[in-house]
């Protein structure tokens, strides 16, 4: 059954046909003053079969959003995704699918060598206590062994 075009770019992803895990453009804005954002789908697990728990959602957004700031200026934006299976990594400019593959790994890398998450604390969190850098790490660690089947999207 055809589903009826949406605003809302993943919307309009029909979420059985893709193979997580992936990175994929998920829009281009080319803005009115003539700067550029790229957004970027990562999926970290199968949309409708597997998502990730919210204690590791909320401690990769955390870690990820410090973590990427030290290898681009580029980053705008780190969010999880409200069906938690993945994030969507907001780039200022155009990079190329390879920089930004390149990205993620080194900051998924520095993930896992972290010894804590970055800000989990009720001072410089909404819930502070809602996070777990051993479930971050796993979910992490399960992503990147994967690595090679990044550019696949569509099984």
């Amino acid at each position: 059954m055809a589903q009826p075009h949406m605003n809302v770019e993943s919307f309009n992803l029909d979420h059985r046909t893709v193979a997580a895990p992936y990175v994929r453009l998920a829009d281009h804005k080319e803005l009115p003053h003539g700067d550029v954002l790229d957004k970027y789908d990562v999926r970290f697990t199968q949309p409708n079969k597997a998502h990730l728990e919210m204690k590791a959602v909320h401690s990769i957004e955390h870690l990820f959003a410090e973590k990427s700031r030290n290898h681009s200026s580029q980053v705008i934006d780190f969010s999880p995704m409200g069906c938690q299976t993945g994030f969507y990594l907001i780039l200022q400019g155009a990079p190329s699918y390879d920089e930004v593959l390149d990205l993620i790994d080194k900051t998924m890398n520095d993930i896992l060598m972290a010894d804590e998450v970055p800000a989990a604390n009720e001072v410089q969190c909404g819930w502070g206590a809602n996070h777990s850098l051993e479930d971050a790490q796993a979910a992490v660690r399960t992503f990147l062994d994967d690595r090679a089947e990044w550019s696949v999207v569509s099984a």
